[in-house]
């Protein structure tokens, strides 16, 4: 028998591999032991969750970085958007004393002040205990006293009880505008003499306001 002629006759049968799934691109795609392939989507879960919880948390970091600015600068620009520039200013201390000048810087820790002057008041009573005694409140210049100080203070807020924006026609307005008339460039000082214990006055100029028992004290405004 011819075994060779039946085997070379005998119909052969072809297996067609079924096609397989298109992938997601982004999608690792492993093979596994039987040559299937299997989708690692555990690892791009991971990745995702991690990703949405730092973007959460760097805006919430900013979040909070942004109100706390944003309360400082409208503290400050709140009270320094009241000073006008082109006026003075009165600035009263919780130790009842009173400096006028322009304020110059302003924030929650210091107020800086230039441009000085202060009340000074004398008596010309000739009885201490007289109700009719007059006074002479003076306006002085600050730079003159015996530690010659710059014409600039720098106040701790703390101190500071209020301020104020003065009105041109005013009294102390209007002496200081006179003084700065009369007294152009810097400020001059006569000479003073002094002495352990003896205290000078200042030597600047100054302007005078006269008031009775009847009238009203200069309030610097």
């Amino acid at each position: 028998m011819d075994f060779t002629n039946r085997s070379n006759n005998a119909p052969v049968q072809h297996h067609e591999a079924e096609p397989m799934a298109p992938v997601p691109s982004g999608i690792n795609v492993k093979r596994g032991n039987g040559g299937g392939r299997k989708i690692d989507t555990g690892k791009w879960t991971r990745v995702g969750i991690f990703a949405g919880l730092l973007a959460m948390v760097i805006l919430f970091v900013a979040l909070i970085i942004l109100i706390a600015a944003n309360n400082n600068s409208t503290q400050d620009k709140t009270e320094s958007s009241y000073i006008k520039t082109s006026k003075l200013q009165a600035v009263f201390l919780n130790t009842g004393q009173v400096y006028f000048g322009n304020i110059q810087t302003l924030n929650n820790n210091y107020l800086v002040l230039t441009n000085i002057f202060y009340l000074q008041t004398s008596s010309n009573g000739s009885s201490s205990s007289s109700s009719s005694s007059n006074n002479n409140v003076t306006l002085v210049k600050l730079g003159c006293e015996l530690h010659r100080p710059y014409d600039q203070m720098v106040i701790n807020r703390s101190q500071v009880t209020f301020w104020e924006n003065l009105q041109s026609d005013g009294q102390v307005a209007t002496a200081v505008a006179t003084y700065e008339r009369d007294n152009p460039g810097p400020q001059k000082c006569a000479d003073q003499s002094t002495s352990a214990g003896t205290t000078t006055g200042s030597s600047a100029q100054s302007a005078t306001a006269n008031n009775s028992s009847s009238s009203t004290t200069t309030s610097g405004q």
